[in-house]
């Protein structure tokens, strides 16, 4: 049986003793250097893979862990693309870069995180409910060289996973101690800079682990983003007899200007630069501060694993994506804030034994949450001055999942692992269009069940079904006027129902070998989201999704590793509608492909390709965006074991592409007043150099 996974657990505690934690962990940081001289080191001598992912290791062939490793070895351009690392999910930005990324996979267009479930160090990052859209996964707050593995999800197939976990999930975990102390300094073009301290020292028969950084970066834009970010992590693990437990405190806090997407026409016809803007006071700022309690503890012949956490998040982001479509003389930039409060717990106890003769291993858990948002709105602005308002609400969104898995080996080639999950919604909306006020609750059962045949002849096989869900906002649970027009609508589903299967084999038959292929499907009743941008909610319509993901890892030479990643989805909507069955953004074909030279004397280098598929744009399939290829590289030098010189160039040959595209109405000075139709992209930014001093003390 695999091994008893370790999980992180919060506690709602007050947030403000971040504000004296922190400065308290650089004094420590003193003392941490002293002891650390007394200490003999050693040079390493282990040589990592990229991925865990051996026979017996995972139960879907689509599932996995990404090391330390891949995260140092990869250039990561901004804080969310450690997502990047999960085979076949791509990365991208439509906005400014303090706002959080748009992610694809399986087919699908996530938007900034629906469908695709994220927590980090045990707390829950996406966002219910949430002002720019339902979901919303802004990993800015990330320490990258804090990260100690990535466990990747895909599919409905988990029965500890829930809320928009159907396309698939990723559990970012933070490290509990640290080898070395760490200062590091990186300086760029586009006025890059960024500075990093980290250290881990003993403290109260513990270890103390502490992470600070400050960032700035313009970007290529004409207009420039001066992204500005301030993040600091400090937590403390120990043991108290049999249980060990720790405590997790990170404060994040960012500011930024934007470049949105700009019209296709306008880049053609010479007006607008490709790093152009219509709109030269977009951008935002965003904060998020926690606070989080961990335990791990034997109980009742078991193991018991829990944490619980509190979060205060805030936004306020300024977009305009039409320009001068609705308002002619003074533009269609609007604000979305969002201001709250999360608190929540999960957890599991797990018992092995036998039952009925057949090695068990049951596990039963919890997960309870509460979003108390004191202000979710949607208002008209010019130069980031409100206007007007087209609605504000007050939102407590709660929830609360009771689940249970059992894993049955039945002999040594077959085993299954079935369970089943049961969530409950509560929704109570306060409105400033008293006739969108409301409450109400909803409720599934989600069963899974899974079974593993193998391992024969170094290979293994897997066949997963599951029933899924993800919810709705909150606001279009309630929702009877459109706030926009005044019309009457109809408020939309609650929690979304989603089926999906898969066939998978992985195999070490070759040697140095390590690959897995997976075949899948999933099916959605309907695709109703929230749009953010318009206040309103857009029912769609019942999809499924077909398709095919190859995975390689090959050690030719002890310190050449190579990665290969090959992901192809069909994605259709399954009703008859003249507008055709295609779904616009859906993505088709994601290629991920890799080398690194590991430990090579001094010296350590990789070079990452990354393919992005064309997708439609509109459902007959007649405005499709373009592929694109981009190229990253790093090399590094140790001038000694303490000292380490490093270059990253990202989109090494400088490829003109595009980020992400749309196809929809605006309308630009001149124009007709109902606006044109036409490809709205945000360009990928031009070739970009870091240059990284990283001292280990």
């Amino acid at each position: 049986m695999p091994p008893f996974p370790r999980r992180p657990a919060p506690l709602p505690l007050p947030l403000r003793a971040l504000s004296l934690a922190l400065p308290a962990a650089l004094a420590l940081s003193a003392a941490g250097a002293a002891r650390a001289q007394d200490v003999p080191k050693l040079d390493p001598i282990e040589v990592r893979g990229h991925y865990e992912n051996a026979i017996g290791t995972s139960d879907s062939a689509s599932s996995g862990t990404i090391t330390q490793q891949l995260i140092e070895d990869r250039p990561i351009l901004r804080p969310g693309e450690v997502l990047e690392l999960v085979p076949g999910l791509i990365i991208t930005q439509h906005s400014g870069a303090g706002k959080a990324n748009q992610y694809y996979l399986r087919g699908f267009n996530l938007d900034h995180g629906t469908d695709f479930l994220t927590h980090v160090a045990g707390m829950p990052v996406n966002m219910r409910t949430h002002a720019h859209g339902q979901g919303y996964t802004d990993l800015n707050f990330l320490i990258p060289e804090l990260v100690s593995r990535i466990d990747y999800f895909k599919g409905p197939y988990f029965a500890d996973k829930g809320d928009f976990a159907s396309a698939g999930a990723a559990d970012i975990w933070y490290a509990e101690a640290l080898p070395n102390s760490t200062a590091e300094l990186a300086l760029g073009n586009f006025s890059y800079g960024r500075a990093l301290l980290l250290a881990s020292p003993e403290v109260a028969g513990g270890r103390l682990v502490y992470g600070l950084e400050l960032f700035h970066n313009d970007g290529p834009w004409a207009n420039p983003d001066d992204y500005r970010r301030i993040n600091g992590v400090l937590r403390w693990f120990g043991n108290t007899g049999d249980a060990r437990w720790g405590v997790t405190a990170m404060a994040y806090h960012g500011k930024w200007n934007a470049t949105d997407q700009i019209p296709q026409r306008a880049v053609d016809d010479g007006s607008l630069d490709r790093f152009g803007s219509l709109d030269t006071t977009t951008g935002g700022n965003s904060s998020r501060y926690s606070l989080s309690l961990d335990l791990q503890q034997p109980l009742l012949g078991g193991r018991l694993v829990a944490n619980a956490y509190a979060i205060r998040y805030d936004l306020d982001l300024f977009s305009n994506f039409t320009y001068w479509l609705d308002n002619p003389d003074q533009g269609d930039q609007f604000e979305q804030a969002d201001d709250r409060r999360i608190y929540g717990t999960t957890g599991s106890w797990a018992w092995t034994g036998e039952i009925g003769g057949f090695a068990n291993r049951v596990t039963a858990g919890w997960d309870l949450r509460q979003d108390r948002i004191g202000n979710v709105g949607l208002y008209s602005t010019v130069g980031r001055e409100r206007a007007s308002t087209t609605r504000q609400d007050r939102v407590k969104e709660s929830s609360a999942a009771l689940y249970v898995e059992a894993e049955t080996r039945w002999d040594e080639k077959f085993r299954t692992l079935a369970g089943l999950r049961y969530d409950r919604y509560w929704f109570d909306v306060a409105s400033s269009l008293p006739e969108n006020s409301g409450n109400g609750s909803a409720g599934l059962a989600s069963p899974k069940l899974s079974a593993i045949f193998g391992p024969w002849a170094k290979s293994e096989f897997f066949a997963n079904y599951g029933w899924g869900f993800h919810s709705n906002d909150a606001r279009g649970v309630t929702t009877t006027v459109d706030p926009g027009s005044g019309d009457a609508v109809d408020p939309v589903t609650p929690l979304v129902r989603t089926k999906g299967g898969e066939l998978g084999a992985r195999t070490e038959i070759l040697p140095n070998v390590q690959s897995s292929l997976a075949l899948w499907q999933l099916d959605i009743d309907s695709e109703l989201l929230f749009v953010g941008d318009a206040g309103t909610t857009e029912p769609s319509r019942p999809s499924r999704r077909q398709g095919v993901e190859w995975n390689t890892r090959w050690r030719p030479i002890s310190w050449l590793l190579l990665d290969l990643d090959v992901a192809w989805t069909k994605a259709r909507f399954t009703d008859d509608d003249p507008a055709g069955s295609r779904i616009p953004g859906a993505i088709e074909t994601a290629v991920s492909a890799g080398a690194t030279i590991q430990q090579l004397g001094p010296w350590s280098a990789s070079v990452f390709l990354r393919y992005f598929g064309a997708r439609p744009l509109i459902e007959d399939n007649s405005v499709r965006s373009t592929s694109s290829t981009i190229v990253n590289a790093q090399v590094g030098y140790r001038v000694n074991r303490d000292l380490l010189v490093g270059l990253q160039v990202f989109n090494l040959f400088d490829a003109e592409v595009d980020d992400i595209a749309y196809y929809y109405t605006s309308r630009l000075p001149g124009e007709p007043p109902g606006g044109v139709n036409d490809v709205h992209f945000h360009p990928a930014e031009s070739r970009s150099f870091r240059a990284t001093l990283r001292y280990t003390f």
